[in-house]
């Protein structure tokens, strides 16, 4: 059913009031009369900006259900119940970052590790990110903390100010629980820093005119000894502009310290050295579309993207690091072998345990891998945990080989569990239920695409909705990840508790796998690369499609909504198939696929996508850019854009813009920019409930109560 031509008209008056003046009075100096939106800081952009956010505001915060949604969104969020879980363990101490109502920025703290095993830790905050900020005036938002083994008392410490890619670095002093008073230090930058030893740095960061690549990154590494000025560094590789970045790495291994270069050609392919003797570079033998995973037992554990000679791609292999660094090059030993349904997503090594995570038909499973050290031979050993679940390796205590896993399932509250070198997996912590899950079922089922490939999606709703419901859709599909079942309180990605409060409606939740994504290995990613993009927008469809041919929903009545590369894929797709989708959600998303390699990390991307500036790969490109793919007389489903001006990784003017152009067309549109929390969105849990009860708001407008009219 349409909407009557009253309600349109007041959706219209309140989305697109006024349509805005400011567009039309930008003059159209290029092919591009949105181009404007892309001065990101720019007074005029940012009024355009606040008039759209206001506009959404006053429609959706009217919602009956607004305020309860946010609050309960905002309860689950800081609820003090939450997982504890490890950011790294040190000796015997495990850290954590903690953030709740009193802390939206967070403490990083500490526990002995017993404590933490027992259930009862006992927290000392490290630091106070929200005091911290206070004092010294900065919106800083926790990044990371990286500490130097074996003994863990100095720590680079990484602080974004509002939440961009761009941070500053400084030392810590674990042992005084102080800044270190003249201590390394890095000003805000797309920086990488790797402990040498305890007086030495490898840096990659902005040196200045001519020391980045296009894509925004460091194309230099130099070593910064303690006690000299950061000019004073020496220089120890530079990539070429053309490089994607040029970066420092360092992993223990036993009681030896190997530090790396990887030189990224592009978002696919690397060169990595390792520092041999003396501090000279050696070419290590990974083939370039290789991931290097670790060092276990004087291992390299490296992951194949592409066929090795007779090794298939998805296999682990290892190569003996001292010979690596000493220019002694054999030929790899095999790990481990995919299957038809299992590839390697995690590893994380221990003492004497290499821990592997795979996804076995795209719910997470854990092995515990040995090698022996006299034949080289690898054995393993599978640690059951849970079913149709995401499982990820959240941190390792290496003297005692043990592994930390994050376990959750739709309708399973997240737990920790540790496994060990023996004996089955425990749980450390589960959260209580949030909702009573006796009510829903979720299931997994497979639509068929176009060309006949079968894919998974998971499917949740309530239990005794009988006839065709509203459906809400959630898909990726792009660099390799994987999109895995979580619990409802965080479907989808970035949204929190939207999930819950859709299957609560009886309308229907569901989780697409589509191709471009890791979810059965590097053929499933390279199906839908560059010029075979499309698949991944069939894909989505034959999800959809899925749901009206088993009578779960029926068209015009189902959502899509992704972020990021997942917001060109539901630009894309609501392009494609206005008639099949009733509304979009497009979080932090790619849109003008003609300009997107000229904006923030854009760049980076090209091996994803292909190149706009080269004709043939426009070629394909132009086809499904969701900027330039959108018509004059065409009605598309309603919108809604969520972003932050802060995001240095896509670039506002991809949402902006195309909010512009396809308010242009009559469409109805939603819009709401954080002024921070970068890529991510939200810079707390605030400003996440308040996205999952607009989002909410919007859903129940658009394909519930419209639909009624």
């Amino acid at each position: 059913m349409k909407k009557s031509l009253t309600l349109r008209s007041a959706l219209m008056a309140i989305a697109i009031a006024s349509t805005p003046a400011l567009i039309a009075a930008a003059p159209a100096t290029t092919d591009d009369p949105f181009l404007w939106l892309e001065d990101i800081e720019g007074a005029k952009a940012i009024a355009q900006v606040e008039q759209w956010n206001g506009q959404t505001d006053r429609l959706l915060r009217a919602a009956p259900t607004f305020e309860q949604d946010r609050a309960r969104a905002r309860a689950i969020l800081d609820d003090e119940s939450q997982i504890a879980l490890p950011d790294r363990v040190m000796g015997d101490r495990v850290t954590n970052l903690w953030r709740d109502a009193k802390n939206p920025r967070g403490l990083w703290r500490s526990s002995d590790l017993a404590s933490y095993l027992a259930g009862k830790p006992n927290w000392k905050t490290i630091i106070d990110v929200d005091a911290l900020g206070k004092a010294e005036g900065k919106s800083w938002v926790w990044h990371n903390a990286d500490c130097l083994a074996p003994d863990y008392s100095r720590c680079l410490v990484s602080l974004s100010p509002g939440g961009t890619d761009a941070d500053v670095v400084r030392e810590f002093d674990l042992t005084t629980g102080q800044f270190v008073k003249d201590g390394f230090a890095l000003p805000e930058a797309k920086s990488n820093a790797a402990w040498a030893d305890r007086d030495t740095l490898l840096v990659a960061t902005d040196y200045g005119a001519g020391t980045l690549t296009d894509s925004g990154y460091p194309r230099q590494v130099k070593r910064w000894k303690r006690g000299t000025p950061l000019s004073a560094a020496t220089l120890v590789k530079e990539g070429v502009a053309a490089d994607i970045s040029v970066r420092p790495r360092a992993e223990q291994d036993g009681e030896r310290r190997w530090t790396f270069i990887d030189r990224g050609l592009s978002f696919y392919a690397s060169e990595l050295y390792v520092e041999g003797t003396g501090g000279k570079l050696v070419r290590t033998p990974l083939p370039e579309t290789a991931d290097f995973r670790g060092l276990f037992d004087g291992q390299m554990i490296v992951l194949l993207n592409d066929p090795l000679g007779n090794i298939p791609a998805g296999s682990l292999v290892s190569w003996p690091i001292a010979d690596v660094a000493a220019g002694k090059v054999g030929a790899p030993q095999l790990v481990l072998k995919p299957t038809a349904t299992t590839v390697v997503e995690e590893v994380r090594a221990t003492d004497h345990i290499l821990w592997v995570k795979q996804l076995d038909n795209v719910s997470g499973a854990l092995l515990a891998m040995t090698r022996d050290a006299a034949t080289g031979r690898w054995t393993s050993r599978p640690v059951p945990l849970a079913d149709k679940a995401t499982v990820h390796l959240v941190g390792t205590a290496d003297s005692q080989d043990m592994v930390f896993a994050s376990v959750e399932g739709m309708l399973t509250p997240p737990s920790l569990m540790a496994a060990g070198a023996s004996g089955p997996a425990r749980t450390v912590q589960q959260l209580p239920a949030r909702f009573d899950a006796s009510q829903f079922t979720v299931e997994q089922r497979f639509a068929t695409s176009k060309d006949g490939t079968r894919i998974p999606y998971f499917l949740a709703r309530k239990k005794g909705v009988k006839g065709p419901a509203p459906a809400f859709i959630h898909a990726y599909g792009g660099f390799r990840a994987a999109q895995t079942p979580a619990y409802l309180t965080t479907e989808p990605y970035r949204a929190g508790p939207l999930g819950l409060f859709w299957v609560e409606d009886g309308n229907a939740y569901v989780l697409a796998n589509i191709r471009g994504g890791g979810e059965y290995g590097p053929t499933w990613h390279q199906a839908a690369l560059r010029e075979k993009r499309q698949n991944a927008f069939d894909d989505l469809a034959a999800v959809a499609e899925d749901l009206v041919k088993t009578g779960v929903s029926m068209k015009g009545r189902i959502g899509i909504s992704g972020r990021s590369n997942g917001g060109v894929l539901v630009g894309a797709a609501m392009t494609q198939r206005p008639d099949l989708y009733g509304a979009v959600i497009a979080g932090s998303p790619l849109e003008d696929m003609k300009r997107y390699s000229h904006l923030s990390a854009g760049a980076s991307w090209v091996a994803e996508f292909g190149d706009p500036d080269k004709p043939s790969d426009w070629a394909f490109l132009s086809k499904w850019s969701p900027y330039q793919n959108v018509k004059t007389g065409v009605h598309y489903p309603p919108a809604f854009f969520y972003l932050s001006t802060k995001d240095d990784r896509v670039h506002p003017g991809h949402a902006r813009k195309m909010a512009a152009k396809l308010m242009g067309t009559g469409s109805t549109v939603y819009y709401h920019e954080y002024r921070e929390g970068g890529h991510s969105v939200g810079a707390d849990h605030a400003e996440d409930a308040v996205r999952a009860a607009l989002l909410h708001a919007f859903l129940t407008k658009e394909l519930v109560d419209a639909k009624k009219k």
